[in-house]
């Protein structure tokens, strides 16, 4: 069953859409263009030269990042707002678990900072030797990857619950939700990989490319959710 939209539900839609979007460009942007080519987790050394040749290129990451968390976090309200109706109790526990998982990537933001303190030499290391230092950085970058995905054991709990709030709506394709259940169980399988099988990650790790469509596909929907209406209204009335 349809449920009746009103401009308010629209509104609210595409401000989702578009919070959804910065997520989804900063998310990958940050860990695809600017961080993921400069480490390398079995090299230190490797790991400290790229950083320093890229310049402000780790930084911006970070940036990218915190601007992410940002929209998490007032996604996770508006999505509340959108779907409270549908089911009061599991909008309210998606929302908190989409909190949890922004706080926590932001705290997680402090460990790459401190690798890149530590690389330029901006951070105090007397006592500690050039490839001291760099050890320790790369640790701080592997406790980032591994903070990352403790947050998106966080997040898999929240898709299951959105992807349940999505299909029981009524106001987007009910595959839209199946797809967004699937993403959070690729998360959930991910992250107990990461702390549990490390060496299976990186076999694993293309299985992410399902939870990036299925946000991609719900990111659309969200922002075309007035047209989309408004021809399912026009069809109704023919």
């Amino acid at each position: 069953m349809q449920r009746q939209l009103n401009q308010s539900d629209l509104s609210l839609a595409l401000i989702s859409g578009l919070l959804y979007l910065v997520i989804i460009i900063c998310g990958i942007g940050a860990e695809v263009a600017l961080r993921g080519p400069l480490v390398d987790l079995s090299s230190a050394s490797a790991t400290a030269v790229a950083v320093r040749a890229a310049g402000l290129t780790l930084p911006l990451a970070i940036i990218a990042d915190v601007i992410m968390a940002v929209a998490d976090a007032a996604l996770a309200i508006t999505l509340f707002v959108l779907f409270r109706s549908v089911a009061p109790i599991l909008a309210l526990a998606a929302m908190v678990f989409r909190l949890i998982q922004s706080v926590l990537i932001a705290a997680n933001l402090l460990n790459m900072q401190v690798a890149w303190l530590l690389i330029t030499g901006g951070q105090d290391s007397v006592g500690l030797g050039g490839a001291e230092t760099e050890a320790l950085a790369l640790a701080y970058l592997n406790l980032h990857a591994h903070g990352y995905d403790l947050g998106l054991i966080f997040f898999a709990i929240n898709s299951f619950l959105t992807g349940l709030l999505i299909w029981n709506s009524g106001m987007f394709p009910k595959i839209i939700g199946g797809g967004i259940i699937a993403a959070g169980a690729v998360y959930l399988a991910g992250s107990g990989m990461r702390f549990l099988a490390p060496d299976m990650f990186v076999v694993f790790a293309p299985a992410y490319g399902l939870p990036v469509l299925a946000e991609l596909a719900f990111c659309v929907s969200l922002l075309m959710s007035g047209s989309i209406w408004r021809r399912r209204q026009i069809f109704a009335a023919i």
